[in-house]
């Protein structure tokens, strides 16, 4: 089992999340840490913590930023265990988070890949009060979908795993990389494996998730007033990369013959054209009303789109 750390002006809390690792009950065979181009002293900190442990440690160092997604493919392939952990570096793990991963992979051959819900921390490591999976407001069918193994459908309207909470099978990486930059990498990691393996979820917290000013990617509770903004916000463009990104997708699957279920290619196949229809809506709102409408009664939005009917509204009334 490898852990596979990206690290970038991380010396805050480095320290914290490597503590962590080396109090686990199930200790890593080997730490990859892929430092992007970082200007502060995130790597000696972690050089200084690490040297009192016998774990393996190999240090990746870019002297240009590959951004998050490049930068995690390049510590996920450096890694030699069968089982990739990966981690972020202003987090703190519990100390069963190891030991309950590879216990799920050793008892299920076919799990693909595993995430799990976790503590809500802000900068200090005080709890909000609140889970991850709160967060993002993942429903009781959508977990069911994912533990039954049918959860294709669910990733596939909006990703629910953070990479942050995840491990899966290096075998994965065998037709996930190389990563697509219009894609984060656990969410192109996640829907790959549910098209082409098995995913799950633990529902029990094994990380604190911090939450500070500086997160690259994180999460926050939400609220009405945020979703009410989300809704009336400029369009951008969101619909366009979200088409772009579904059809590198479709592509992909396409690629892979049968070893991905013909029912998932045909879904992101038609998520893929109502992206395509949403990208190009016109900026008059009283002219998209009649395409929105026609896509709302054949219920491509409730299964295909992130927000299911509220993206009819977000449609019909978001400025250009």
């Amino acid at each position: 089992m490898s852990v596979a750390l990206c690290t970038y002006n991380g010396s805050a809390h480095i320290g914290d999340q490597l503590t962590s690792i080396l109090d686990q009950r199930f200790l890593p065979t080997e730490i990859i840490i892929s430092d992007d181009a970082s200007t502060d002293d995130t790597m000696e900190i972690a050089k200084r913590v690490l040297g009192r442990s016998k774990i393996s440690v190999r240090f990746l160092r870019n002297r240009s930023a590959l951004g998050v997604t490049k930068n995690f493919e390049q510590a996920a392939l450096a890694v030699s265990g069968d089982i990739v952990v990966l981690c972020d570096q202003d987090d703190v793990w519990h100390p069963q988070r190891l030991e309950r991963a590879l216990a799920e992979f050793d008892a299920r051959p076919e799990l693909t890949l595993l995430f799990t819900d976790a503590r809500m921390v802000n900068a200090e490591g005080e709890p909000l009060g609140y889970s991850l999976f709160d967060a993002l407001e993942i429903s009781s069918a959508d977990r069911q979908a994912i533990h039954s193994g049918t959860g294709f459908s669910t990733l596939l309207r909006r990703n629910v795993a953070t990479g942050a909470t995840m491990a899966f099978r290096r075998s994965l990486l065998d037709i996930a990389a190389p990563f697509p930059v219009e894609w984060v990498h656990d969410e192109w990691l996640t829907i790959l494996a549910a098209a082409v393996g098995q995913v799950d979820l633990l529902e029990e917290p094994l990380i604190d998730y911090r939450q500070h000013g500086g997160n690259q990617i994180g999460a926050r509770e939400p609220s009405l007033g945020h979703k009410i903004r989300r809704v009336l916000e400029p369009r951008g463009e969101r619909n366009r990369d979200l088409a772009v990104r579904t059809g590198i997708l479709v592509e992909k699957l396409a690629s892979l013959g049968d070893v991905v279920k013909p029912g998932d290619l045909t879904a992101a196949r038609g998520k893929l054209r109502i992206e395509r229809m949403r990208a190009n809506l016109p900026e008059n709102r009283l002219a998209r009303v009649l395409p929105v409408l026609k896509e709302a009664r054949s219920g491509d939005y409730a299964r295909f789109t992130s927000q299911g009917n509220t993206e009819v509204f977000r449609d019909l009334f978001q400025p250009k």
